[in-house]
């Protein structure tokens, strides 16, 4: 018996779509094929959505999977009956189905285990962050074969090195399958997210999603507390000492954050996202979807993005709050975390205080405190001007941390069918996963002719350092320089890039050559490789004769003629940048000529 805890700590990397690789499961397994015993595996908890789970049916004996619970929804109070832990986020009946043939999946545990796992029966194990093959076979696998049961506990996200031998290539192609095939969103979250991207292609224009990556935990883990203004500081800094404590940070609790920013450690902040988009060409009238669940600083970070792209959006713009409601689900109350104002005293307890109250003439009583708002006691508006330490979340909080899941997974299923993705934050460094880069991971295997773009945060902390006095007016090679790295980003070079530093972190973000192939008809691709020899982009094998007839049968059904401004919307020639480029600079020398004493970075 085999069981497998996925628990949440406080780990840099969690992010609205933060995906969970569990594919050390289907390892155990490889590893265990030569006992002859029942292996049952259970997955108790997993790490925000995205898991990948599969075995070998004909390496291994008689092995069960019990679907797994989600961590966020196990400890929230309440929330809507209607869904068990897994079913919350996924379509359980489609992972049963997928995964049929490689293992027997069962819905819950039997009886007698459930009864030794309350009692804390199995033995756990705690697997570092990208674990080696050889951890499981040396710190696993005898304690399995002594207990039957074991417990894995995974934080993080990752629990099995991303780049693996290549007498291995077989499981990453098993994670590809499971992640992006498997898991599946329950259809009301597909149905919801097909209606936003529906919703914002309506007029018959195309859209970009954007991921801003400000999240609490990131800027702390990365010291960049500085780059934010008095109370956001305070707090990026409490976290940061939380994670010093904890051992997940092992630096200083005070860092150069300017120095960190410019290394390329810290997010783009959203006026800076604005600025680059301004010297991709993208017209003022671009439509942005703002995914995440979570923006750190909130709609004060991004009024400078607004201000250069009206319309920016969001999930709560583009539904209804009873769609938003439906998807949650009915839930039972919970009690308000709003202090209690004292009961209203009794004349006869009036006239008694006023007789015991002393010699005359005394000082009027103060005023009677106003009442207290919900919106002033949410989240650490609720704490930070009462107390120095921040308290534990409230019941009410893990409710929210659980309705999260679902904005992270509805935007994530809306950036996957963007036109175009712009991410904050990425390939941090960390050595965890992070939403963004997954997301563009996904892209790469969904559509990788789609628009992509993958900065250098580094390359571009250097452009705005040239222009730090005059950004908004930036030179005009500064704007070709921009565009040009940004282009590149969103091609072979930048695809080479990623292979570089995203796939040695997660192999989702980055899910190539081995979950890809080249029809006979595709142009030759001369491979890339790296010093070590490992190939960074091109090497795919031929794709087998179903999928090319199934690809030649789309591409026939695709062949209509599509709109001709649907196509423009999306800059790609550097001639039209150019005209665009001048028309902005001649509406702005006209506005400038207008109000001389206007301050263009105000």
């Amino acid at each position: 018996m085999m069981s497998f805890h996925l628990d949440r700590g406080l780990a840099h990397g969690d992010c609205g779509v933060h995906c969970a690789n569990l594919i050390t499961c289907i390892l155990l397994q490889n590893l265990a094929k030569h006992m002859l015993l029942p292996v049952s595996i259970m997955v108790l908890f997993m790490q925000r959505y995205m898991v990948a789970l599969r075995r070998y049916s004909l390496q291994l004996l008689n092995a069960t999977l019990v679907i797994p619970e989600i961590q966020a929804t196990t400890r929230a109070k309440g929330i809507s009956p209607k869904f068990k832990s897994f079913s919350y986020l996924y379509d359980e009946d489609h992972f049963i189905d997928a995964l049929s043939n490689d293992v027997a999946i069962v819905r819950g545990l039997p009886k007698d285990l459930r009864e030794a796992r309350k009692k804390i029966k199995f033995p756990t194990v705690s697997p570092r962050n990208s674990a080696t093959p050889e951890y499981y076979m040396t710190e696993v696998l005898p304690r399995l074969v002594k207990s039957k049961v074991i417990g894995i506990i995974v934080n993080g996200g990752n629990c099995l090195k991303s780049i693996l031998p290549a007498n291995l290539e077989e499981f990453q192609k098993l994670r590809c399958r499971v992640a992006f095939h498997a898991l599946r969103l329950r259809p009301q979250i597909q149905a919801l997210g097909s209606q936003i991207v529906g919703r914002l292609r309506a007029s018959g224009h195309p859209y970009l999603a954007y991921h801003p990556g400000l999240l609490r935990d990131t800027l702390a883990f990365h010291g960049c507390a500085e780059l934010f203004q008095d109370i956001h500081t305070e707090l990026i800094q409490s976290r940061r000492n939380q994670m010093i404590k904890r051992g997940t940070v092992k630096e200083q609790l005070t860092v150069d954050s300017v120095s960190r920013k410019m290394a390329g450690s810290c997010p783009l902040m959203p006026e800076e996202v604005g600025l680059l988009l301004q010297a991709l060409g993208y017209p003022p009238t671009t439509i942005i979807f703002l995914a995440g669940s979570e923006t750190f600083g909130g709609q004060r970070m991004l009024i400078p993005l607004r201000a250069m792209f009206a319309n920016l959006v969001d999930r709560t713009s583009l539904c209804s709050q009873k769609e938003l409601s439906d998807l949650v689900g009915p839930e039972e109350p919970l009690t308000s975390d709003l202090p209690h104002p004292p009961p209203p005293k009794s004349e006869k307890q009036l006239i008694e205080e006023w007789k015991r109250a002393g010699p005359r003439p005394r000082p009027l009583p103060p005023p009677p405190a106003r009442p207290f708002y919900a919106h002033e006691k949410e989240g650490w508006y609720g704490w930070i001007g009462e107390n120095d330490t921040e308290p534990d979340a409230s019941p009410i909080e893990f409710r929210r941390q659980a309705h999260r899941l679902l904005w992270d997974a509805l935007d994530y299923f809306v950036s996957v069918e963007a036109d175009a993705f712009f991410p904050g934050f990425h390939n941090d460094g960390s050595g965890w996963p992070d939403c963004s880069s997954l997301i563009m991971g996904h892209r790469l295997y969904q559509s990788p002719s789609g628009i992509t773009y993958r900065p250098d945060r580094k390359i571009v902390a250097a452009l705005f350092e040239d222009v730090s006095d005059h950004r908004y007016h930036p030179p005009r090679n500064w704007t070709i320089a921009a565009r040009e790295h940004l282009n590149r980003s969103a091609g072979v070079e930048g695809i080479v890039l990623s292979a570089t530093l995203s796939r040695p972190v997660s192999f989702l973000a980055h899910p190539l050559p081995e979950c890809s192939c080249r029809t006979p008809k595709s142009p030759a691709v001369q491979p890339v490789k790296s010093s070590n020899g490992r190939l960074l982009f091109g090497g795919e094998e031929e794709c087998p004769d179903w999928m090319v007839r199934s690809l030649a049968m789309a591409s026939a059904k695709n062949s209509e003629p599509q709109n001709e401004d649907y196509e423009d919307e999306l800059p790609e020639d550097d001639s039209s940048l150019d005209t665009q480029h001048e028309s902005d600079r001649s509406d702005v020398n006209k506005s400038s000529e207008q109000d001389e004493e206007m301050d263009p970075d105000d």
